[in-house]
């Protein structure tokens, strides 16, 4: 059973289409009560880093999802600022993030973007696989994806780097570690091969 947080954020009734059409069990969460049975977690997320942190605080699940997470292992994955915030911190705010990958969020550094490349970076983009990872399995290097985000997610730990995008420089796109995983763009709006990711995670 799959749970989609929602928190306030986050296209939470897109991924449930998804997984209703896959035949994949889910279940919305809105609370902590909402998160017992569960095997696997999707944490969305748009808009601000800080605001998101804040969002899921206020949610009462915070403790839960570590819980989940840290000690029971599941399966979770973050999605645009979902995936931000595993990171220690962030270049947009000031709150802490989860701090579950030793990354940081970085804003994309405007000297190195030509002016057919403007902020936030939205659109599709071809994403290059760094390495093998079930999440991608059927999944072709160079496969497109839809992004909408104007701060970038850098690993310190490059074994966690599962793949990378081109927007001024390389960054981390999805990134993988052990029971944790985070994608940058949007695969719920990335037609057949976000689909496909989705399908991938839920059969983990």
């Amino acid at each position: 059973m799959i749970a989609i947080i929602d928190y306030g954020l986050g296209n939470v009734m897109a991924f449930a289409n998804i997984y209703k059409n896959l035949d994949i069990p889910f279940k919305i969460a809105k609370c902590k009560d909402d998160l017992t049975m569960v095997t696997k977690i999707i944490l969305p997320g748009v808009g601000a880093f800080d605001h998101a942190m804040q969002r899921l605080q206020e949610s009462g699940m915070r403790e839960t999802i570590d819980e989940l997470v840290l000690e029971k292992k599941l399966p979770i994955i973050g999605i645009c600022v979902g995936m931000q915030m595993l990171a220690q911190s962030s270049d947009e705010g000031n709150l802490q993030g989860l701090g579950w990958i030793d990354a940081k969020v970085k804003k994309f550094d405007k000297t190195l973007l030509d002016k057919n490349s403007p902020l936030p970076h939205m659109g599709w983009n071809s994403i290059k696989i760094a390495r093998p990872n079930a999440l991608m399995s059927e999944i072709d290097d160079e496969a497109r994806f839809y992004f909408l985000h104007s701060y970038y997610f850098e690993c310190n730990q490059s074994n966690e780097c599962i793949a990378t995008a081109f927007y001024g420089n390389d960054f981390t796109c999805i990134v993988n570690k052990q029971n944790i995983y985070g994608v940058q763009f949007h695969p719920e709006k990335s037609h057949h091969n976000g689909i496909k990711l989705l399908h991938n995670f839920g059969r983990l």
